[in-house]
């Protein structure tokens, strides 16, 4: 579904010459692409799944923030400003991210569904995370958030 949203917003953006969507939704699907490629066997030509896709565009707007972040320190401004523009075309096709009350919510469900009782869970806790709310929140901080509950 993921997929066909992507290439629909491309030829639109094709249509309506968008020069700058247009470059950002190809990066999108040529990663895409590569995954497919990657994930391929002699027994199965199936492409990656949906949560697979969501995984893919979260890790690009990672990417893109770091280096929003870079150039706006080398005063590179129009560069940063540049990778925003992205961020925010990749953006259209995650699911809306979750409020800190919702990953707070969201933490505490799955300390309880893995029974998690010490630091040493956290790689089981992570995982169920991961596997429920790919591309709706930061990992980064909600490792740091599951520390904390953790401690």
């Amino acid at each position: 579904m993921i997929r066909k949203r992507l290439m629909d917003a491309q030829k639109e953006a094709m249509r309506e010459r968008e020069a700058k969507r247009l470059s950002t939704l190809r990066l999108v699907n040529a990663a895409i692409k590569d995954k497919d490629i990657a994930a391929r066997t002699e027994e199965s030509s199936v492409g990656v799944s949906d949560a697979e896709i969501m995984g893919i565009l979260a890790k690009m707007i990672k990417q893109r923030q770091d280096s929003a972040k870079i150039f706006e320190e080398a005063g590179r401004i129009e560069l940063a400003e540049g990778e925003r523009a992205e961020i925010k075309v990749i953006e259209e096709f995650l699911p809306k991210q979750l409020t800190e009350t919702e990953v707070e919510a969201a933490i505490t469900a799955a300390i309880a569904e893995v029974n998690a009782s010490s630091i040493r869970d956290m790689g089981k806790i992570m995982s169920v995370l991961k596997g429920k709310y790919t591309g709706q929140m930061d990992f980064g901080k909600a490792g740091a958030a599951v520390k904390a509950a953790l401690a």
